[in-house]
């Protein structure tokens, strides 16, 4: 079974790795309703127990299936879902919401989705734009004096975004994309180890592109990367360097380039000083139980020596213009 991770210093113990479950509603081609349920409850057997979701993914969807694949073994899950990020106008004109009130609609309307009456972990998925931070994390420990919340993350913040949310309510994790080719968030983890806060990276197989078995030329209309500046054009061929470089030490070391690229981000987690953990998306077992096996690579200084460059010659955006990227401050 897989070890356990304390994410810093606020209590809340979560498996080594989770599942990051939004591509199985949307954003990364077509999706199977039997099939992930199924990498679900594989998940759970393998003692994947992490699994992350937001009220955004799916419109709803999501919730709605982590809900399903949860309903009679709640106690053997930490369940992690996300507000702030409103679709209700469309995608055209999503908003970044976190006032009082809405705060607490939003946390009620994914308790009903998801079909519990907790939420292990609770994140504001974007810092707001109709509300000072004080304001939005206040509402959220209302939630965990209701007993409807256990513990408290943010999404893609700054060092002092985090500074005063914690000064609020302890901040127990922060998501943030984080991979060989992508280091934002490495700004703000010195506050994060100073505060006893977890990382919780995203995205850490890079969307798919650092595995070495993405076709970007076979990509569905529907799929999020179509648009995304680093699969497309000339910086999409740059970083296809960055992708060999991965597999090359794959092949040398006999692991999977995914199970490489993630070994990578567990190994940061001595020099950053905060726990790390993983939620790599994927729909399907199969590739589920390889992104596990990553737990057992072991890295040697010359495969080190050749990935930790990589970060400096990614070519291209992290999100197109109109998608939530980058961390903003909050503005009233």
């Amino acid at each position: 079974m897989i070890s356990r991770t304390a994410l810093g210093a606020s209590g809340l113990t979560v498996s080594a790795m989770g599942l990051g479950c939004m591509g199985m509603s949307e954003n990364y081609g077509p999706t199977d309703w039997d099939t992930s349920l199924a990498t679900l409850d594989r998940a759970i057997e393998l003692g994947v127990t992490f699994l992350d979701t937001a009220d955004a993914y799916g419109a709803g969807h999501n919730e709605v299936l982590v809900g399903r694949a949860i309903h009679n073994r709640r106690d053997q899950v930490q369940l992690a879902t996300k507000f702030g990020i409103d679709r209700s106008g469309g995608d055209a004109d999503r908003r970044l919401r976190g006032t009082r009130n809405y705060v607490l609609r939003a946390c009620d309307a994914s308790l009903l989705r998801l079909g519990v009456d907790v939420i292990d972990l609770y994140y504001l998925h974007r810092p707001p734009g109709d509300a000072e931070i004080e304001e939005t994390v206040g509402a959220m420990a209302e939630l965990v004096q209701a007993g409807k919340v256990r513990y408290l993350g943010l999404s893609e913040v700054t060092g002092e975004l985090l500074r005063r949310a914690h000064a609020v309510h302890p901040i127990s994790a922060v998501q943030s994309e984080y991979s060989l080719w992508t280091r934002d968030v490495e700004a703000v983890t010195p506050v994060m180890a100073e505060l006893g806060v977890g990382l919780v990276p995203y995205s850490p197989l890079g969307r798919g592109f650092l595995t070495g078995a993405l076709d970007r030329a076979a990509l569905a209309d529907t799929d999020f990367r179509r648009r995304n500046p680093r699969f497309q054009g000339e910086a999409g061929e740059a970083n296809e360097k960055i992708a060999q470089a991965v597999r090359e030490v794959a092949e040398r070391i006999g692991a999977a380039p995914a199970q490489v690229a993630l070994a990578w981000v567990y190994t940061q987690a001595d020099r950053l000083g905060v726990p790390v953990v993983t939620i790599p998306g994927t729909k399907r077992p199969e590739r589920l139980e390889q992104n596990i096996g990553a737990l057992d690579v072991t890295l040697d200084a010359e495969a080190l020596g050749t990935l930790d460059p990589l970060g400096d010659i990614v070519q291209g955006a992290r999100y197109a213009p109109g998608n939530f990227g980058p961390a903003q401050p909050a503005t009233r």
